[in-house]
C-alpha cells in the first residue's frame, strides 16, 4: 500500500499545466470556463519536488522534466506570431495584440515579442477588411485623425438602400451613393411616381414634356424644367412599349395601341395585334408594331386616314421585343425565339434570318453600316454586310450580365457613344468606332 501512495503522489506532484488555448492567443476564446490555460507557460523552475526525497532545494531536474519543460517552452514561443499576425487586407499599418494576462517573460521571446514596446490587451479590428477604419495617431506622431480606406475596391452597383435613403453605412457602404460612375455627368432630378418597371420614355417635337410608360398602367408627362408630373393617363392595362414620332405618341398595350396627339389633342386606338404589344418603331411613314402572338402589325400614316391596317409580317415563332429601320427600307425584328429576321417593307416579305444569340433578341439599333443586336445571352453583337448581300457577325463583346436595351448617341464631342443597358439597373457606355 505504501508503494502505490508514493506513486500516486508522484504523479501529482509531476502532472503539468493545461496547453495554452490557441483561440485565446488570437483573442478569440469565447469558452468560459476554457478547458485550456489562458495564460503564457512559464520556463521551468529549479524549484523540484520528489515524493520519494526528503528534500525541498535547487537541484537539476531530470531529463524527463526537462523535455517537458524546453517543449512548453517552443510551443509558447511558436503560438506567439499568432497572437500578433497581422489581419491580411486590412487598411491598418500595424495591430498591437496581447493576451489579456499580465506580461510574462519567456527565455526566448519571439521577434514579434521583440518589436512590440507596448503591450495591452487583444484588439479585434471589426470588417476591417470591408470598411474604412479611423486611425487616432498619437505618442511620437502627430495628434490627427485619419481615415485609412480599405483595399477592398468598391462595387459598382448602386446601393438599394441609399435609393430609398435607408443606408446606415454612409460614406463606407462598399456600393455605389451615386447614379452614375465616372466623369461628365450629374443627376437633374428623380422622377419617382411610377409604381411599377417603366417601360418607354418618349420627348415629343416641339414639347418641353417628357412622356413615360410603365407596366403600372399608366402614361405621364414631366414638366422638363421643374421635373413635376403634370399630366397622367390610366389605361387600365400595361404599358409595355412606347415611343414618340412627330407631334404623335404611341403606347402599346394588349390587343391594341394608343396614339396620342399633343397638337390636336386626338385620341386614336389602333385593334388588331393579339396579346401584349411589346415593341414599336415608326419609319418611311408606317407604324410597327411586335406583338405577343409574334406578328409584326403595319399601319400606314396618311393626311386622309390617320392609320391604315396594311400589313401583318408573320414568321416569327415567339413574341417580338425589338424593331429598328434601317437604311434601304429594311426592317430588323428580334424575338424571344433567339433570331433576327430581315424585311424589306416594299413587299414586306422576310429576306433574311440571323442566328447569332442563344437567348432572346432584347435589343436592336442600326448604326452607320452596322446592325447592333443586345441579347439576354450577356453578348452584344456587331453585324456587317458581306459582299455576298448576307449579315455576318464581326465582333462580340460579352457582358457578365443579361443585356436589355441599346442607345446610340454622339456626344460633345460628335463622338459615338453606345449606351448599354443591363439587367443589373446600370446603364453602361462604350466608345465606338469611327
Amino acid at each position: 500500500m505504501a508503494i502505490i501512495t508514493t506513486t500516486k503522489r508522484t504523479e501529482r506532484f509531476r502532472r503539468t499545466t493545461p496547453p495554452t488555448c490557441k483561440y485565446w492567443l488570437a483573442g478569440r476564446c469565447n469558452r468560459n470556463p476554457c478547458g485550456f490555460s489562458h495564460s503564457l507557460p512559464t520556463s521551468p523552475s529549479n524549484v523540484y519536488y520528489n515524493a520519494n526525497t526528503t528534500y525541498k532545494h535547487s537541484k537539476k531536474p531530470d531529463s524527463s522534466v526537462e523535455k517537458m519543460a524546453s517543449s512548453s517552452a517552443k510551443k509558447a514561443i511558436n503560438c506567439a506570431p499568432k497572437a500578433f499576425k497581422k489581419p491580411e487586407n486590412c487598411a491598418l499599418k500595424a495591430v498591437e495584440c496581447r493576451p489579456e494576462a499580465e506580461a510574462i517573460s519567456v527565455e526566448k521571446p519571439s521577434k514579434c515579442e521583440q518589436k512590440a514596446e507596448a503591450i495591452s490587451s487583444v484588439e479585434k479590428p471589426s470588417k476591417c477588411e470591408q470598411k474604412a477604419v479611423l486611425i487616432e495617431k498619437t505618442a511620437d506622431v502627430e495628434d490627427v485623425a485619419t481615415v485609412a480606406k480599405a483595399c477592398v475596391d468598391k462595387s459598382r452597383s448602386i446601393c438599394k438602400y441609399w435609393m430609398t435613403d435607408n443606408c446606415v453605412d454612409g460614406d463606407l457602404c462598399q456600393n455605389l451613393h451615386s447614379w452614375f460612375y465616372g466623369d461628365g455627368f450629374s443627376t437633374l432630378a428623380k422622377l419617382h411616381e411610377h409604381k411599377e418597371a417603366i417601360t418607354g420614355i418618349a420627348l415629343p417635337a416641339g414639347s418641353n414634356k417628357l412622356i413615360s410608360g410603365s407596366t403600372d398602367g399608366t402614361v405621364r408627362a414631366w414638366d422638363c424644367n421643374t421635373g413635376r408630373c403634370v399630366n397622367m393617363i390610366h389605361l387600365n392595362s400595361q404599358v409595355t412599349s412606347l415611343i414618340s414620332e412627330g407631334p404623335w405618341i404611341f403606347a402599346g398595350v394588349k390587343n391594341a395601341v394608343k396614339a396620342w396627339n399633343i397638337q390636336t389633342g386626338a385620341d386614336v386606338t389602333l385593334d388588331g395585334p393579339k396579346g401584349q404589344v411589346l415593341s414599336l418603331n415608326v419609319g418611311n411613314d408606317i407604324l410597327l408594331a411586335g406583338a405577343e402572338d409574334g406578328v409584326i402589325y403595319a399601319w400606314r400614316c396618311s393626311f386622309e386616314t390617320p392609320f391604315k391596317l396594311v400589313a401583318t409580317l408573320s414568321g416569327h415563332s415567339k413574341p417580338v421585343v425589338c424593331l429598328a429601320i434601317g437604311c434601304h427600307r429594311m426592317l430588323y425584328s428580334g424575338s424571344m425565339d433567339h433570331s433576327i429576321k430581315v424585311w424589306d417593307l416594299d413587299t414586306f416579305q422576310c429576306t433574311m434570318t440571323l442566328n447569332g444569340h442563344t437567348n432572346v433578341v432584347t435589343s436592336l439599333i442600326c448604326w452607320d453600316n452596322y446592325l447592333l443586336s443586345g441579347s439576354s445571352d450577356c453578348t452584344v453583337n456587331v453585324w456587317v454586310c458581306t459582299e455576298e448581300g448576307t449579315l455576318e457577325v464581326t465582333y462580340t463583346h460579352t457582358h457578365q450580365i443579361a443585356v436589355l436595351g441599346l442607345y446610340g448617341m454622339t456626344d460633345a464631342e460628335a463622338k459615338p457613344i453606345l449606351f448599354c443597358s443591363c439587367k443589373d439597373n446600370s446603364v453602361r457606355m462604350y466608345e465606338l468606332p469611327t
